[in-house]
């Protein structure tokens, strides 16, 4: 039987792309990151012989290359979250891993990720796309929800894809947060979700409750422009729709083709319970 590997990170999205390749026949190694990964993966593989679990630290490089070489792996993924805060905190990286960080330019996703995939391919394993079994979760063009962003909210839409992709070039985060065509927070360590609430947090701070413009809020995500889809996908949930509705957002704009939607009905009967807007272009 063949076998991928799968290094996990937070979030659903390990456990979307391990049914998906189970579905397929796969057996599944994973290499759960202790300082990510839900313990929830233990279950599935105390229920299901095809997937077999090592957890190990986000430091540990050399054995997570040893593991999968020892279980016969050359195909591997990754999927799900690591905090990109994590590079400051007290996780001890082994001599490989030290090594490639110590040739790093700059420590942003796209150049340690791109790094520890060279790694491995010089080791015989190759990263493959993190959306290779999971085509039908990709958004599709078009309004996604019963409503359509109004006149506002599109505009407050493409200024906010001329910033959102501003910032994505420099790999510094993927989402912009835009209120009558001003920007109110961008992304960059915190995610998404702690982005939107941010830019809540400080709508809702506006002490004086009168205002000529308009102070709903429109999120747009966008894929990097040379998104490499082995890592760093853009990732919507319905989790962000409820971050979205506290936040007081009413509009969330996405890319069509690059972003990966886990549950799409769920997250459109949300926004449309909330009177959310939703476009992928």
């Amino acid at each position: 039987m063949d076998k991928l590997g799968l290094i996990a990170g937070n979030g659903r999205f390990p456990f979307q792309l391990l049914d998906a390749a189970r579905a397929e026949g796969l057996t599944v190694v994973v290499a759960a990151i202790k300082e990510e990964t839900d313990r929830e993966i233990d279950a599935r593989a105390a229920a299901d012989s095809g997937i077999r679990v090592h957890w190990m630290s986000l430091g540990e490089l050399s054995r997570l290359i040893d593991t999968f070489k020892a279980e016969g792996v050359t195909r591997a993924v990754m999927a799900g979250q690591v905090r990109h805060t994590q590079i400051f905190s007290s996780i001890r990286p082994d001599w490989r891993l030290a090594k490639l960080l110590l040739n790093l330019r700059t420590r942003n996703t796209d150049m340690l990720l791109g790094a520890v995939a060279k790694v491995l391919a010089d080791e015989g394993i190759e990263l493959i796309s993190s959306t290779h079994y999971l085509e039908p979760l990709i958004a599709r063009r078009g309004v996604l929800t019963l409503r359509a962003p109004d006149e506002a909210e599109l505009k407050d839409i493409a200024y906010g894809r001329i910033v959102a992709r501003a910032i994505a070039a420099y790999d510094l985060g993927q989402t912009v947060v835009i209120a009558a065509q001003a920007c109110v927070a961008v992304e960059a360590m915190e995610g998404t979700d702690a982005t939107i609430e941010r830019a809540g947090a400080l709508m809702n701070g506006l002490r004086d409750p009168a205002s000529t413009l308009r102070r709903t809020l429109t999120v747009v995500k966008v894929a990097k422009p040379n998104q490499d889809m082995r890592f760093d996908v853009p990732v919507i949930g319905a989790p962000t729709i409820a971050t979205m509705v506290r936040a007081g957002a009413s509009c969330l704009a996405i890319e069509a083709g690059r972003t990966l939607l886990f549950d799409a009905a769920a997250i459109a009967a949300a926004a449309d319970r909330a009177g959310i807007a939703i476009v992928a272009e």
